[in-house]
């Protein structure tokens, strides 16, 4: 029992601290959380860690496939980069010509059920899967991790944990900092749409300067 922890903990960790710093997925799920309410962000983020869950099994168990892919992932790199601009552009524009105080952001200004708004925004970052891909071969390159199906679904769950324990930071914590700043909804929205302009940012660093592999 005391040599699975370890696994636990490694899925747990990574995941956890990939989801505290400042990103789209935690941002929309501390606006769904503000602009909403508390059970529709947790909602929108089992719909996150679901999308996630997936990403990593493909990358524990298709590392040559992922490896005979890697231009493919780099075309994806460059339509997600695409995609967070114009969306980063069109949340900053619609916040800056809002005029109704609690008029909701671009991403959850819609009737779309939370759960399905949580797999398409996590869907449409697939460099999780390089990223993923990376740890995975990490810890199974230092001992940590064997390749069995028990250890692949106990990182695999301390991963899912992980995930919803980061944004759990963001539903709660987010909506207390706010209603303490008396934040408008405007202002979250401004940093919605800049959220989605650093990610593309560090995306294209990835592409010209880093490898796509690591994170």
């Amino acid at each position: 029992m005391n040599e699975l922890l370890p696994i636990l903990f490694a899925g747990f960790g990574v995941s956890f601290l990939g989801q505290l710093p400042l990103g789209n997925l935690n941002v929309a799920a501390t606006q769904i959380g503000v602009e909403e309410s508390i059970k529709k962000a947790w909602i929108f983020s089992i719909g996150v860690a679901l999308v996630e869950v997936i990403y990593l099994r493909i990358a524990l168990n298709s590392s040559g496939w992922i490896l005979r892919n890697k231009t493919m992932f780099i075309y994806l790199s460059w339509a997600t980069v695409i995609l967070f601009f114009v969306l980063g552009f069109l949340s900053i524009r619609k916040a800056l010509k809002q005029n109704e105080p609690e008029k909701k952001g671009l991403l959850i200004d819609n009737k779309l059920h939370r759960f399905l708004l949580g797999l398409m925004l996590s869907a449409i970052n697939p460099m999780q899967i390089p990223f993923w891909f990376f740890w995975g071969t990490y810890f199974i390159s230092n001992g940590t991790i064997n390749p069995t199906m028990l250890n692949f679904n106990l990182f695999t769950i301390g991963a899912c944990v992980g995930t919803l324990t980061g944004q759990a930071i963001y539903i709660h914590g987010g909506k207390w900092l706010i209603k303490k700043l008396k934040a408008s909804h405007k202002i979250l929205n401004v940093i919605m749409g800049a959220v989605f302009i650093i990610s593309a940012a560090i995306q294209l660093y990835k592409i010209f300067f880093g490898n796509l592999f690591k994170e």
